[in-house]
């Protein structure tokens, strides 16, 4: 059978993801990006005005038009919960990173 070039290709290393996603504002911004990639939209009416709040925790959006309040994890994986983005960030790093079959087989 011929090796999946996906499942074994080499990854990001920790001192390359440290330095991507090493802070909490690098995670916000990486979380932002990929939530909103073509800018902040209102859930409830789709207006793309809106104010940055900054709460003890994480970014919080308020809309312009509706003023409805949308944190920047609400929806997401990392709702309700306590933990940094850091921690999330880092395990699911380590929980999906590549592993080569070979280091175990042998």
């Amino acid at each position: 059978m011929a090796m999946n070039r996906i499942q074994f290709q080499t990854g990001l290393s920790l001192p390359s993801f440290l330095e991507q996603y090493g802070t909490e504002a690098q995670c916000e911004a990486a979380l932002e990006s990929v939530r909103w990639h073509q800018g902040f939209r209102c859930p409830a009416c789709g207006e793309a005005g809106h104010y940055v709040l900054k709460d003890k925790t994480h970014k919080t959006f308020q809309c312009k038009g509706c003023r409805v309040q949308t944190s920047l994890i609400a929806g997401t994986l990392f709702h309700s919960t306590y933990l940094a983005l850091t921690v999330w960030f880092l395990a699911i790093y380590w929980s999906v990173k590549p592993r080569r079959a070979c280091q175990f087989w042998r």
